[in-house]
């Protein structure tokens, strides 16, 4: 359980009208020194650094921020370029195991009933010379 504190009510103020037209007053005469140091060259001055100071901070911070988005995405692109050579590697690995002539011979002689032919069932053909054929 808490606690409740019961708070007693609060009476408006009434605005006197001096009060009130003293504060403008004030008020007037503050923002007219400031208008008016304003127009001073070394006032200038430092407010035009102090601005470009605020916008190279916010530079500095966007420039950091977008670094950290693309290492990120580089860490990504790597991982994801190591899995694909990795992949790629397998994939020579089975191309050259399937490849290979005993494994060829053998399927050409299970599927198609294919032989190597002995000495006596070859034939050679004679090499026609393109002068011969004048």
């Amino acid at each position: 359980m808490g606690a409740v504190a019961i708070e007693t009510a609060v009476k408006p103020v009434k605005l006197n009208k001096e009060k009130v037209r003293e504060g403008v007053v004030a008020a007037v005469r503050i923002s007219r020194r400031v208008f008016g140091a304003l127009r001073q060259k070394t006032v200038l001055v430092s407010l035009g650094l102090a601005v470009l100071l605020v916008a190279s901070s916010i530079g500095v911070v966007v420039s950091a921020h977008e670094n950290r988005e693309l290492f990120n995405s580089l860490s990504q692109l790597q991982t994801e370029r190591d899995r694909f050579q990795a992949e790629w590697s397998q994939l020579l690995l089975e191309q050259s195991a399937l490849g290979g002539y005993g494994r060829v011979e053998k399927l050409a002689a299970e599927r198609f009933g294919m032989v190597v032919p002995g000495r006596e069932d070859i034939v050679l053909v004679p090499l026609m010379s393109p002068l011969a054929s004048r």
